[in-house]
């Protein structure tokens, strides 16, 4: 499966908005994230004002699935501030994507609010890959 980057965006503004606020620096990533998939401001901005259920994202690839659950985890530290809500719903989206709740918690330690910083994307990638549910 191709990776519907407007769906991605759509979880992301999901998460955004589970503390009934989405912050101006989570609308910053949103847009930026967006914007890099080839995405207008007019679309990404369409999106915020009337985002979609989420649809099933079990069938991506588990490198997709990474990639998603790294952007996901991103955006919900990205306002410095992470709330229950937040988090509860990280672990959704996570078992949806096919990985143990538990994934949240090792990939968030090596996740930054800053997306300057970087962790070493392989290390963290292999430590979640081990999250991932067996069939």
């Amino acid at each position: 499966m191709i990776f519907d980057k407007k769906a991605e965006l759509n979880v992301l503004i999901n998460l955004a908005a589970s503390d009934s606020n989405v912050a101006a620096r989570e609308s910053k990533l949103i847009h930026t994230i967006g914007t890099a998939s080839g995405l207008s401001k007019e679309e990404i901005d369409g999106l915020l004002k009337s985002p979609k259920p989420i649809g099933d994202i079990g069938t991506l690839t588990p490198d997709e699935k990474f990639e998603h659950l790294y952007n996901l985890i991103q955006l919900m530290k990205m306002d410095g501030q992470v709330f229950r809500s937040e988090i509860v719903f990280c672990e959704h989206i996570a078992d949806k994507l096919g990985f143990k709740k538990a994934v949240v918690a090792e990939v968030s330690q090596h996740v930054y609010s800053d997306p300057t910083i970087t962790a070493d994307r392989d290390m963290v990638k292999e430590k979640a890959m081990k999250f991932l549910k067996s069939k």
